[in-house]
């Protein structure tokens, strides 16, 4: 018998908690949520800022791994970046601005790519994670980006100009309410790469905050990974 999804539902999984060693030697710690049968798809998820809470465990991210493997079909692989904790532990090292990150970034690739051996790979990067996600997932296994809530903080124009090079598709989930970065000038800030995807998304937040803002986020992430443009169910 279905029940209406609220913030706190958890659906089936297989959970496995993993670390992985970066070229620099920090430990990283995180969790796979995988689907029970066959998985469509994955997503590996950057969070926001640690320095202002964020982790792997930040709402969206947490949902998305309670609710997308059953619902979807779709992988979740989460971890914190260093110097990052979270309800499961923390990862050593210190935070560093989104610099020495770029090793958690190609670590965590090369995790999902070469030793998970995941298919139809998808970074997905929500603000801070956003910057990670354009600067330093160049690994050539993975299918594309989606951004979500991109602040463009500390992006160059030049780091930007590369995915003009890449011709992978890159969607950006823009709320139409966000504190850094709204629809029109994120348009302004993208032209540079004309071939990214801007969403606007009605009434939203940086944060995402509420169930119809998650819910469309992940049903947008639901349909760039396996195609299917339907939204996830109220009632699961």
């Amino acid at each position: 018998m279905s029940e209406v999804v609220r913030p706190s539902s958890v659906y089936e999984s297989m959970r496995t908690p993993f670390h992985v060693r970066t070229a620099d030697g920090i430990d990283l710690i995180g969790e796979v949520a995988a689907p029970i049968g066959p998985s469509k798809g994955a997503i590996l998820c950057l969070h926001p800022l640690p320095t202002a809470g964020g982790m792997m465990d930040s709402h969206v991210y947490k949902k998305a791994a309670n609710r997308l493997p059953a619902m979807a079909g779709i992988t979740v692989v989460r971890f914190n970046t260093r110097g990052t904790s979270s309800e499961m532990g923390s990862s050593t090292g210190s935070f560093d601005n989104g610099v020495a990150e770029k090793f958690d970034v190609e670590a965590m690739l090369d995790y999902c790519l070469n030793t998970l051996k995941l298919e139809n790979l998808w970074v997905t990067g929500w603000s801070f994670g956003t910057d990670l996600a354009l600067q330093y997932a160049k690994h050539p296994g993975h299918k594309g980006l989606i951004l979500l809530s991109p602040p463009l903080r500390n992006t160059s124009a030049q780091q930007l100009d590369y995915w003009n090079t890449d011709t992978r598709p890159i969607t950006a989930l823009v709320p139409e309410l966000d504190d850094y970065l709204q629809p029109e000038a994120a348009r302004e800030r993208f032209a540079a790469v004309p071939t990214i995807k801007i969403i606007a998304i009605a009434d939203a937040k940086h944060l995402w905050v509420g169930e119809p803002a998650v819910r469309r986020v992940l049903s947008e992430i639901n349909y760039i990974v396996t195609g299917e443009r339907v939204p996830l169910p109220l009632e699961f």
